[in-house]
């Protein structure tokens, strides 16, 4: 039986943040709801690129396991029928700007005051005080909220190659939605989780912020090189970039022994890890003059066989290929659309995909019999 079999779940929201909340309760077994407006969710329409169906792969990433429903809340028969579905629901998942919900009457004091064991999960992009008006999109708060400024080469603030704090925002909501049903089975009421993606960023920043707040020394840009250890970065082997992770002194002194440089790990500059990080481009030189006499895959296995993590710089075909070598089963098939399995193994109650996402207003009827 999945772990979340039997709750119940209204999910208002759209785009990737708040789908992405729904869609992990519903791997879990969760049913799951998904309301739309008549124009359907935004990621719909985001093409390129397509399935063999022509349907928005973006939309797939978050909207598995769901069943969806139209409902115009400005038609008096639709908003009835979410508000019932409210009303039923054990957790309401949303990301209208703060307020929009109040006007329909369909926000949590208003669903609580008919049904108190509701869990209502609401995100928004900076709050519901000074940033109430703001839109919040995931690259305005990585721009905004630093994100932008520790990412890329030192020249070129860069977002991150997927929405990162869109989904670090999700999953700390899940968190918080879970936290609460269990609650819940203690004291018999549900509770309001709110999250906003500019306080998710900051969290996600992690060391980083820490940093900033200890010391309030303002993190650089530093590409790939990591602010407090080294070598922990991408360097020259002989046909392109290969990642070596040593973090602390013997996984250094066993890199240089295995690429045939003993003599830099009792060489003055590099001695300790605050050494080579005063000393990074001595470093680098000393490394990179043995890395490119051999290729990425020579050297990922000359390194791994020493205890030194490494690996070459792949693109998402091959880190598939990579997961599927080792047997990690990372990819679920469901209907004909192929989705990235939940990657949480569960022994007892594991995840399961019983739904591919559905096309718009697919299970309207059913749930309006229901």
């Amino acid at each position: 039986m999945p772990a979340l079999q039997g709750i119940s779940v209204v999910d208002f929201s759209r785009v990737l943040a708040g789908p992405l909340v729904a869609m992990t309760l519903g791997d879990l077994g969760a049913d799951v709801i998904k309301v739309e407006s008549p124009a359907g969710d935004d990621t719909r329409r985001w093409l390129p690129p397509a399935d063999a169906q022509g349907r928005a792969a973006y939309h797939h990433a978050a909207n598995r396991n769901k069943r969806s429903i139209v409902l115009d809340l400005k038609v008096a028969t639709d908003l009835e029928l979410a508000r019932r579905l409210c009303e039923g629901a054990d957790v309401v998942v949303s990301n209208f700007k703060p307020g929009t919900l109040e006007r329909f009457g369909l926000d949590h004091e208003a669903i609580a005051a008919v049904s108190p064991r509701v869990v209502y999960c609401e995100i928004s992009g900076f709050g519901e005080r000074g940033g109430r008006e703001m839109p919040g999109y995931d690259p305005l708060v990585q721009a905004v909220g630093g994100l932008m400024s520790i990412t890329g080469p030192p020249e070129t603030p860069s977002k991150t190659g997927v929405a990162i704090v869109d989904v670090v925002t999700a999953l700390y909501a899940t968190v918080g939605v879970l936290a609460a049903l269990h609650t819940r089975t203690r004291s018999g009421r549900g509770q309001r989780v709110t999250i906003d993606l500019l306080h998710a960023n900051l969290a996600m920043l992690a060391n980083q912020s820490t940093g900033w707040l200890a010391s309030g020394e303002v993190p650089q840009r530093l590409g790939n090189v990591h602010p407090s250890i080294e070598p922990f970065a991408t360097y020259r082997a002989g046909d392109g970039d290969l990642m070596i992770g040593a973090g602390n002194d013997a996984q250094f002194r066993r890199l240089v022994d295995a690429i045939g440089a003993p003599e830099l790990a009792d060489d003055p500059r590099f001695l300790t890890n605050e050494h080579r990080v005063a000393n990074r481009i001595d470093v680098r030189s000393a490394l990179e003059a043995r890395l490119t006499t051999r290729t990425r895959a020579e050297w990922r296995e000359v390194l791994l066989l020493a205890g030194v993590p490494a690996g070459p710089v792949q693109d998402i075909g091959e880190a598939f290929s990579l997961a599927g070598a080792l047997g990690l089963d990372a990819v679920d098939e469901t209907d004909g659309v192929r989705t990235v399995s939940f990657p949480a193994h569960l022994s007892g109650t594991p995840a399961t995909v019983r739904r591919r996402p559905p096309d718009l207003d697919e299970h309207g009827d059913e749930i309006r019999r229901g």
